[in-house]
């Protein structure tokens, strides 16, 4: 299934499509490949924002643009992976059978399925600025990227083992 219908199907339950995607086998090039578009899609989505900061500070768009590249596309993978393990660890705490490979692609798939919404709200960011659309938005956004993840990881760490199932 494209990436496209996974993430709209993301919306009506993330719980399944993370199943379907654990099923496909462990592939760790899928899992990295999902969280690098996630961040890239994050970095595309700060443009506006920063755009408008550059203009309205006087500040050069060209630093802010290769700092936020360093900080979302270098940086923010290697966070995820480490908090991908602390969930995995956190969940085995609670009786869950599943994997570390589970726990990332939980999280990655988060990070993808709700970057719509985070595109939006860079385009909020940059056209209307700080406000009460602005923080909605990105309340929206988190609301979604927590659903989308608790959802996800529910599903892979408390699913019967992929052997058990066939």
């Amino acid at each position: 299934m494209p990436v496209t219908r996974d993430i709209v199907a993301t919306y009506r339950g993330p719980g399944r499509v993370v199943r379907r995607l654990m099923a496909a086998g462990q592939r760790e090039d899928r899992v990295l490949a999902t969280l690098m578009a996630g961040c890239v899609v994050t970095y595309v989505a700060q443009w506006p924002r920063l755009a408008r900061q550059a203009h309205v500070t006087g500040e050069e768009l060209q630093m802010l643009l290769g700092s936020s590249l360093l900080a979302l596309v270098m940086i923010l993978p290697l966070l995820l992976y480490a908090l991908s393990l602390v969930a995995h660890l956190g969940s085995k705490v609670f009786g869950g059978n599943g994997t570390a490979y589970g726990a990332r692609l939980a999280l990655f798939w988060a990070v993808l399925a709700a970057s719509p919404v985070l595109l939006l709200w860079g385009l909020v960011a940059g056209f209307i600025g700080h406000g009460p659309a602005l923080t909605l938005t990105g309340a929206i956004w988190l609301a979604l990227f927590l659903w989308f993840w608790i959802g996800g990881q529910r599903a892979v760490m408390f699913m019967p083992p992929l052997e058990a199932a066939e």
